[in-house]
C-alpha cells in the first residue's frame, strides 16, 4: 500500500498513533531487521525491473524484500514476457492463476497467445484464449479453429469483425477462408466498402475489390483510387461509365481533390458535371467542398460561393468560414451578416461574440460593442482576455481549491489498483500507471475522480488533474490545472533562453498536458513535444549535450531544448510569442506563407484566419494559458495585447518591472466552461 504522505493526511493522524509506532520501533529495533523504507523499495524495484526486462530469474536477487511491494507481480511478468517464445503453457497458466485480475496477467496472456499464433501452436493457443482480447487475437483464434478442421459461420464468427473499417494483417487468412467458403457475398463486401469509404480506408477497399466480379470490382477499385489519388481519379473519370458506383467514385474524388487543389477540382467539376448523372446530394456535396476549400484559400469569390450554398447544405464549418473570409477582408458588414447567418448556439460561442463586438465597433456602434466586450470580459478565455483589453477591464479569474474529503481520500488510497498506479508513476513508468489508473477508476463517479486527481496532483502526477478537472466548477482549480512544476526548471531554462517563462509553461501545458512520456504520431516527444531531429539541431546550435531521442522523455532535457527552440522561433518572428506559437505548431514556413498572404491584418484577425483549425485553436490556447501562468507566477498578468504585437513590430520581453493587469473575481463569476479552460 502506498502511504498517504500529504500534509493534510499527516495532520489527520492522531498523536497516540504516532507515539505507539515510535515505541514499537524502539522495542523491536535491537532484535528485528528493519523493513525497507518505501524509498528503498522503489530503488530496489527500479534495479530489479531493469534486470527483469532482460529475461531469466536474475531479477529475483534484487527483489528479495519486495514480496509485499504492490508492483512485485510486474517484475515476474516482465521477465516472462521477454522469454515468451520459450514459455510452456503451464508456466503462463500458473502466473495467470496467481494474479488473475491484474493487468500484468492480461499482458502476459496476450503476449504468449501472439507467440503461439506465430508458431502455429494452435492447441496451446486455444487452451488459454478468451474472447475480448482484440481483433488480431480473435482472428488468430478463428485461424486456430480452421487449422483443427473447424468451419466458419459469418454471423457467429465474422459479423463483429466485418463492421470494422480496417483489420490487422492476422485476419487475412481468415478472410481468405471466408471468401473461399462463399461467406463474403457482394452485399457484404459493399457494406464493408461503404464503411471503409466513410473512414477513408482506401487500402481496405483495394483489397476487397478483387473479390467482386467484373464491373463491380472495377468500380470498387476506382473508389479506392478516389481516396488514394484523387487527381488521377478525376482525370481518369472522363472514361468511366455513368453507373451509380462510378458516380460515387467521381464525386468522392472531386471532394478529396478540392481539399488539395481547388483550381484542379474546379476544372474537374466542369468536365465531369455534364458527364455523370450525379444525384442532388452528390452535386451539393461537391459544391460544398469547392466552396469550403476556396474559402480556406481565401479566394476572391469565396464569400459568394459560401453565401450561395443552399441552407440545407450549410454546416457550422461553412458558416464560420464565411465569417473568416469576411474577417480577412476586414469587411465588417459582411462579418455581421455571416454571424447573423449562424444558428443561435454557434453565435453564442465566445469567438463569434468577440468578433460581433469588433464588427459593431468598426461600423460605428460603439455602445453595443462595449456592452458585448464587457460581458465577454467576465470569462477567463482567450477571447475574454482580448475583450477585457478592449475595454480596459481587469482579467476575471475566480480560483477554487478542490474540496477536502478525508474519508473518501483514504478509501481511494486503500484501493490496490490505485496504489499500483501511484507506485508506477513514482518509479517512472507513467504509461503503466495510466493503465492502472483507468482500471481502478473505470466506474468511478465525477466526485471520486476529482478526489483521485487531487491525490495524484499532491504526488506530482499533474496530467491526471489536467484531464480530470475539465468541466464545471473544476475548471476553477487553477493551481492543479496549471501546475508550475518548478522542479523541471522551466523558469531558469526560459530565462537562459531569453523567453518569457509563462509562455514556456503555456507551450508545455498545451503540448503535453504535463505527460512527460507524451509521444505523437509525428514522433514528437516529451513535455514540449520535440521531434528528435529538431532537438538534435537545437542542441548543436546551442552547444548542448545530445543523448538521443529517448532523452527527450527526461523533463529537464526536454525543457532545456524546448525553450531554446521556442527562442529560435521567436527570433524569426521579431520576438512575437503568438507568431512563434503558430510556427511551433504548424512550422515556420507555413507561418511565412500566411504572413505573405495576410500579413497586413491585426493579430486577432490573423489568428482567426489561420487555415488550420488545429493551429488556430493552438495559438488561442497558448496565449490564454500564458496569461494564466503569468498570474500564477506573479499574481498579476501581462495584457494579452502586449503578447500580441502587430506584425513586424518588435516584442519586448517582460520582466518584473513590466506593468501587468490586476486579476479579480467578479461578484457573480461567469461559467468557467471556456476555451481557456479546456484541457488541451
Amino acid at each position: 500500500m502506498t502511504p498517504n504522505t500529504s500534509p493534510a493526511a499527516r495532520a489527520r493522524r492522531p498523536l497516540s498513533h504516532l507515539l505507539f509506532a515510535l515505541a514499537a520501533w524502539c522495542f523491536l529495533a535491537p532484535t528485528v531487521h528493519a523493513a525497507p523504507s518505501l524509498a528503498e523499495q522503489r530503488l530496489a524495484f527500479r534495479q530489479a525491473w531493469a534486470v527483469a526486462q532482460q529475461g531469466g530469474d536474475g531479477w529475483r536477487s534484487w527483489a528479495k524484500e519486495l514480496a509485499d511491494y504492490p508492483l512485485y507481480p510486474y517484475l515476474e511478468e516482465a521477465a516472462l514476457e521477454h522469454d515468451v517464445d520459450t514459455l510452456d503453457r503451464a508456466t503462463v497458466a500458473d502466473y495467470i492463476k496467481r494474479y488473475p485480475n491484474l493487468l500484468p496477467a492480461a499482458d502476459l496472456r496476450r503476449a504468449w497467445l501472439r507467440s503461439q499464433a506465430r508458431q502455429q501452436h494452435w492447441d496451446d493457443f486455444l487452451a488459454l484464449y478468451q474472447s475480448g482480447l482484440g481483433d488480431a487475437l480473435a482472428c488468430d483464434a478463428l485461424q486456430a479453429r480452421l487449422a483443427q478442421g473447424g468451419t466458419l459461420d459469418f454471423e457467429r464468427d465474422l459479423a463483429a469483425l466485418w463492421n470494422s473499417p480496417s483489420l490487422p494483417n492476422t485476419c487475412d487468412p481468415v478472410l481468405d477462408a471466408a471468401h473461399d467458403a462463399g461467406l463474403l457475398t457482394s452485399a457484404r463486401l459493399w457494406a464493408r466498402i461503404d464503411r471503409a469509404i466513410d473512414a477513408g480506408q482506401g487500402g481496405t477497399i483495394a483489397a476487397l475489390a478483387g473479390w467482386l466480379p467484373g464491373e463491380e470490382g472495377k468500380a470498387a477499385a476506382r473508389l479506392a483510387q478516389a481516396l488514394r489519388d484523387p487527381a488521377a481519379a478525376v482525370a481518369d473519370a472522363t472514361q468511366w461509365p455513368d453507373t451509380p458506383r462510378h458516380r460515387q467514385a467521381a464525386a468522392l474524388a472531386l471532394k478529396r481533390l478540392a481539399r488539395r487543389d481547388t483550381d484542379a477540382a474546379d476544372a474537374g467539376w466542369k468536365r465531369l458535371a455534364p458527364r455523370f448523372s450525379f444525384t442532388p446530394a452528390q452535386r451539393d456535396g461537391v459544391r460544398y467542398a469547392l466552396a469550403l476549400f476556396h474559402a480556406t484559400d481565401f479566394d476572391e469569390h469565396a464569400l459568394v460561393r459560401l453565401a450561395s450554398l443552399p441552407a440545407d447544405v450549410q454546416t457550422d464549418t461553412s458558416r464560420e468560414w464565411r465569417a473568416r473570409v469576411a474577417l480577412a477582408r476586414q469587411d465588417w458588414p459582411a462579418v455581421l451578416a455571416a454571424i447573423d447567418a449562424m444558428p443561435a448556439g454557434q453565435q453564442d460561442e465566445d469567438e463569434w461574440r468577440y468578433f460581433r463586438a469588433r464588427a459593431l465597433a468598426a461600423t460605428g456602434q460603439a455602445d453595443q460593442a462595449g456592452t458585448l466586450y464587457a460581458k465577454l470580459a467576465q470569462e477567463p478565455t482567450y477571447y475574454g482576455f482580448l475583450a477585457a483589453d478592449r475595454v480596459q477591464d481587469d482579467y476575471a479569474i475566480c480560483p477554487l481549491d478542490p474540496p477536502d474529503d478525508a474519508q473518501r481520500e483514504q478509501a481511494l488510497l486503500d484501493k490496490p489498483g490505485l496504489q499500483r498506479a501511484f507506485e508506477l508513476f513514482a518509479v517512472d513508468l507513467p504509461q503503466l500507471a495510466r493503465r492502472e489508473w483507468s482500471r481502478a477508476l473505470g466506474d468511478a463517479d465525477a466526485t471520486t475522480l476529482r478526489i483521485a486527481a487531487r491525490l495524484a496532483y499532491e504526488r506530482g502526477w499533474y496530467d491526471r488533474a489536467v484531464f480530470t478537472y475539465s468541466s464545471g466548477d473544476a475548471l476553477r482549480y487553477y493551481d492543479q490545472r496549471f501546475p508550475l512544476a518548478s522542479q523541471d526548471g522551466v523558469v531558469p531554462q526560459a530565462q537562459q533562453a531569453g523567453i518569457d517563462p509563462s509562455w514556456a509553461y503555456a507551450i508545455a501545458r498545451a503540448e503535453s498536458a504535463w505527460m512527460s512520456d507524451a509521444h505523437s504520431g509525428a514522433d514528437a516527444r516529451g513535455l514540449m513535444q520535440l521531434v528528435p531531429a529538431t532537438a538534435a539541431q537545437v542542441a548543436k546550435k546551442n552547444g548542448l549535450a545530445w543523448q538521443g531521442g529517448q532523452s527527450l522523455y527526461d523533463p529537464a532535457v526536454n525543457i532545456m531544448l524546448g525553450t531554446r527552440y521556442l527562442a529560435q522561433m521567436a527570433a524569426r518572428f521579431s520576438g512575437a510569442p503568438w507568431l512563434a506559437s503558430a510556427a511551433y505548431n504548424a512550422g515556420p514556413n507555413k507561418v511565412d506563407q500566411w504572413l505573405g498572404e495576410r500579413g497586413n491584418l491585426p493579430p486577432d484577425l490573423f489568428v482567426a484566419t489561420i487555415p488550420y483549425h488545429e493551429t488556430r485553436d493552438y495559438v488561442a490556447r497558448v496565449m490564454a494559458f500564458a496569461v494564466i501562468y503569468d498570474w500564477r507566477l506573479s499574481g498579476k498578468a501581462l495584457p494579452l495585447a502586449s503578447r500580441m504585437p502587430a506584425i513586424g513590430q518588435p516584442y519586448s520581453l517582460p520582466d518584473v518591472h513590466t506593468p501587468r493587469k490586476d486579476v479579480t473575481c467578479p461578484t457573480a463569476p461567469a461559467s468557467a466552461v471556456a476555451t481557456a479552460g479546456a484541457t488541451r
